[in-house]
């Protein structure tokens, strides 16, 4: 039989050379980006009409056969997916192995809570070999709050038997002043994959504190929730297109309404808690320790358990 030939952007019905360009520009430059992309979208970058966005995004999903799949299929796609460790064998536990890539994991607490340790030791537990936890990759972290600390991370690696300084070279941190510029640098993280670095963690620390504060009243509450679906959508397709672990990290609010139990709740309302695949609630616990519970996940019962932050990184008590 004939091999098949592979389809290219400039293939596509009502894709032509300007139109292809535009589009490369834009960061569509192949097939998958559009095929996950929506007619809108490609009608504002490349200036086509809907229709024609439409038959793109249809051709380029058909060059793809992205139909349905049979469970064998599917269970063979899960085998690609990477377990990065916590540092905590019992943590890892909880969340069937550690943190997944292709999903986004959102981590909510109070401060000091071990939130942003754990996205510490994560970034450098990323760059281990697969049979020590890790997934041979680097990170990237999106700081909202000024709590990168590269001498901590220098310490971890070492904890690790990494090389301080060559694990400072894997890492990308960048600070974000406002919630335009915290999503648009989530964006550009495909810029980064596409120089050729072997991204394999983003981390959003933390996800909801410019919303929180760009946004302010009930009356900015609708404009606040659909930009944050957008920010969240551009994780998840990061996640999903190139296999990465999206570690972010939440504030919380506490609900006056509750008299019995633990009146702490995160903040982003139901369209964080349906985009965020797992979803771990941190507490202090005694004598220094800190709780994890796992409260939500697409196969697995609720589970709790014990861990400590210590000076030498994320490890059981």
């Amino acid at each position: 039989m004939a091999e098949k030939k592979e389809i290219t952007i400039k293939d596509l019905p009502g894709v032509g050379a300007a139109t292809a360009e535009k589009l490369s520009e834009a960061g569509f430059d192949n097939l998958m980006s559009l095929a996950v992309s929506s007619p809108g979208e490609l009608v504002n970058v490349a200036g086509v009409t809907e229709a024609t966005a439409r038959k793109i995004i249809k051709a380029a999903r058909e060059g793809l056969s992205m139909g349905f799949e049979s469970g064998e299929d599917l269970l063979r796609k899960r085998e690609a997916v990477i377990k990065i460790s916590t540092g905590s064998k019992e943590f890892d536990k909880i969340l069937g192995g550690g943190v997944e890539t292709g999903a986004i994991t959102e981590v909510y607490g109070a401060y000091g809570s071990g939130k942003t340790s754990l996205a510490h030791q994560l970034s450098v537990n990323v760059q281990l070999p697969k049979d020590k936890g890790g997934a041979e990759g680097m990170a990237v972290w999106i700081d909202t709050e000024g709590t990168i600390r590269p001498e901590y991370l220098a310490k971890l690696a070492k904890v690790k038997g990494l090389e301080p300084n060559e694990a400072l070279k894997n890492f990308r941190g960048v600070r974000a002043f406002n919630s335009d510029h915290q999503m648009l640098l989530a964006e550009n993280v495909e810029d980064l994959i596409k120089e050729g670095l072997p991204v394999k963690l983003v981390v959003v620390d933390s996800l909801m504190g410019h919303f929180r504060s760009d946004f302010s009243g009930r009356g900015q509450l609708a404009d606040r929730q659909q930009k944050l679906n957008k920010h969240l959508h551009a994780l998840l397709k990061l996640a999903h297109t190139y296999n990465i672990a999206v570690y972010i990290t939440n504030q919380v609010m506490s609900k006056p309404d509750v008299f019995f139990g633990d009146p702490t709740e995160a903040i982003g309302g139901h369209v964080l808690a349906h985009a965020s695949t797992y979803r771990v609630y941190v507490r202090r616990g005694k004598k220094g320790t800190r709780v994890a519970k796992l409260v939500d996940a697409p196969a697995m019962p609720d589970a709790e358990c014990i861990f400590s932050v210590t000076d030498d990184g994320i490890q059981d008590v």
